[in-house]
């Protein structure tokens, strides 16, 4: 799964990645890479057709959104306050892969609840 998420992050480039992580019983079976609705450097935005087709997929399986996940291209995997202000699934984890430095990417997990960020450990294979 590290792999691929990796990959979809450097494939967005020069813009964020995003996508979201499902499966059963709070695992993670399946990434939907998303195309950055935005087209942003700094922002994202889930494409809206997308999402529901994946919130779709999801529902009919059984699945439960376990992650949402993006990309920070220059700077640390910590969410930014555009990130915090646009949580909107206050249950969810938010993993963030950053490309700060390409030849390592660092990948970190949070929680973030109206709008207060906590760092989750997390272990992505």
């Amino acid at each position: 799964m590290r792999d691929a998420l990796v990959a979809h992050a450097f494939a967005e480039l020069p813009n964020e990645a995003c996508g979201l992580l499902a499966g059963p019983d709070g695992s993670i079976e399946h990434f939907f890479p998303m195309t950055n609705a935005d087209h942003g450097r700094m922002t994202y935005r889930l494409d809206p057709k997308e999402q529901i087709r994946a919130f779709n997929e999801i529902e009919d399986k059984g699945w439960e959104l376990a992650c949402i996940f993006h990309s920070h291209t220059h700077t640390e995997a910590y969410p930014s306050q555009t990130d915090r202000n646009q949580a909107f699934y206050p249950d969810a984890f938010y993993l963030l892969v950053s490309l700060s430095d390409q030849d390592a990417p660092v990948l970190r997990g949070y929680t973030i609840r109206d709008g207060e960020v906590s760092e989750q450990e997390v272990t992505v294979r």
